[in-house]
């Protein structure tokens, strides 16, 4: 007979990891979140926060924290090849939502707000990773990379698109991983455009820019995005190869294209990462359960990766706290979400996510269809951002 599951460690402390182990506190479980990181990573570009997952952080009690953090983009401003204007949109036009109540926030806020919330509860070991995960009847033992062994009642990877956990306990990315045939970097820079609470979005076939101005902000937040056959997977490894990957693909753009490169190859926080969402059979395996981008990213195409990994971390936490042992809350936890899931990663494939065509076609396509949406009224919020209803917490 097995005692019910009490100590889980979480792998990744950036969103789904801390929102879990706050709903893990609250329902008794002792848990410990390692993450690679030597400390919290408090820059990011803005994500938003909607639908079901809104429910979830006003659970929490954070919700009017989170809107006095409120960015409140005004207004995307979309350019041509030249750098003329194509359109001008309220950012609700374009992503859905209601307008006043989903929430839009610099990623890193969001994680500053989940750390505090949990880390005089939770033991967080910053700069430490997962080296070997042995399940057995009665748990897991884990080796980390320090050297350190611990045993866990449960194994929860929270640790990303490249999840760590996952390959070790699924088996190798490639299996899962569907490469969606961008790849990006995202940067901060001085604010030298002029910019304040908009969007720039600049697009030739192929290739994409953004610059973001967020509140009184000195700086901005720049992307660069572009289309390519095969994922560059020799670049993770080296971030300079990563910079010089994107310098080279736009080498002779106009606009405010050089600038950018610039501040790309200057920027000591560069992001650079493939377009991809992962699809698994099932995100649970014996005493090890993933949650969020581990799982089930949906791509920042569809603008709900932060959202899924909200409410994922709820439903598992639930299933958990309510459902005697762990194989029966995993079952649940896979069963009440996985439509959820389906239905937003599913948005990039309904083509609603065309901000970046590859083609020149494609590119007239979408310019047309924003100049049909200048001074429209924002659309009613989609469906699939609240197309799940999440039951009451147990209260210990």
């Amino acid at each position: 007979m097995h005692t019910e599951p009490r100590s889980v460690l979480i792998s990744g402390a950036s969103i789904a990891g801390p929102a879990l182990a706050f709903w893990l506190r609250k329902a008794g479980f002792a848990v410990t979140v390692v993450e690679k990181s030597a400390e919290l990573r408090d820059g990011g570009y803005p994500i938003d926060v909607r639908g079901t997952a809104l429910d979830a952080v006003r659970r929490m009690g954070i919700l009017p924290h989170l809107r006095d953090l409120h960015i409140s983009t005004r207004r995307l401003v979309f350019l041509d090849t030249d750098g003329s204007e194509v359109a001008s949109v309220d950012p609700t036009t374009i992503v859905g939502g209601v307008d006043g109540e989903d929430v839009e926030i610099r990623r890193g806020d969001l994680t500053r707000t989940l750390y505090d919330l949990v880390r005089d509860d939770v033991d967080i070991r910053f700069g430490d990773s997962v080296e070997t995960l042995a399940q057995h009847d009665d748990g897991v033992d884990v080796t980390f990379r320090s050297g350190h062994q611990a045993g866990y009642d449960l194994v929860i990877g929270a640790d990303g698109l490249h999840s760590n956990t996952r390959g070790l306990v699924f088996g190798d990315e490639e299996r899962f991983h569907h490469y969606l045939g961008y790849c990006f970097a995202g940067f901060t820079a001085p604010n030298e455009f002029g910019l304040h609470r908009e969007g720039l979005m600049w697009s030739t076939p192929g290739k994409g820019a953004a610059l973001y101005a967020v509140l009184e902000s000195k700086e901005v937040h720049g992307f660069l995005v572009f289309a390519r056959p095969d994922a560059p997977l020799e670049a993770f490894r080296d971030p300079e190869a990563q910079r010089d990957l994107v310098a080279t693909t736009f080498a002779g753009e106009g606009w405010e294209i050089p600038r950018m490169v610039t501040a790309m190859r200057e920027a000591d926080d560069l992001f650079f990462d493939v377009v991809s969402q992962i699809h698994l059979p099932r995100w649970t395996n014996g005493r090890v359960a993933l949650v969020g981008d581990a799982a089930y990213a949906p791509s920042f195409l569809t603008g709900q990766g932060t959202s899924l990994a909200l409410v994922g971390a709820y439903v598992l936490a639930h299933a958990l706290a309510t459902i005697p042992g762990h194989t029966a809350a995993f079952a649940a936890y896979e069963s009440r979400l996985r439509a959820f899931v389906e239905r937003n990663q599913a948005l990039v494939s309904e083509g609603r996510a065309t901000l970046f065509p590859a083609t020149a076609e494609a590119l007239e396509q979408r310019n047309a269809a924003l100049r049909q949406l200048t001074g429209a009224p924002a659309p009613a919020p989609r469906p699939e951002h609240s197309a799940l209803t999440l039951p009451d917490f147990p209260d210990r």
